[in-house]
């Protein structure tokens, strides 16, 4: 399971800090990141980044937004600076995990968290 937190309410220009803490069985975990989804939009990736050291995000949240996670891979973060209202978003936390060995890959996403930039 994942448990997504720290969305809320702030004024563009703001900071905001995601977490995302993982539970349950997991063997292998492939990648982990952060999605949003706007009001009438579809839901696009924010940041994510992978086992074999791949880290991308969206062109308009470089230099604003750091995904990171800690060295146990237990828990992914996501720190957004320099808000904009166009940030105004369902926040939703997303790993790629084998449960088991020897098991498919599966996608599991936590419960998503409210981000609203005002301006």
């Amino acid at each position: 399971q994942l448990q997504a937190c720290g969305g809320g309410l702030v004024q563009a220009g703001g900071s905001l800090g995601l977490s995302c803490a993982l539970s349950g069985t997991i063997y292998s975990i492939k990648a982990l990141g952060w999605y949003r989804q706007a009001p009438g939009k579809e839901r696009e990736l924010v940041a994510t980044f992978t086992s074999s050291g791949n880290t991308n995000y969206a062109d308009s949240v470089k230099g604003r937004f750091t995904i990171s996670r800690d060295s146990a891979w237990n828990t992914v973060y996501l720190q957004m600076n320099s808000l904009k209202p166009e940030d105004t978003a369902v926040y939703y936390c997303k790993a790629v995990i084998m449960d088991i060995p020897g098991s498919f890959w599966g996608d599991y996403w936590g419960q998503g968290t409210q981000v609203t930039v005002s301006s």
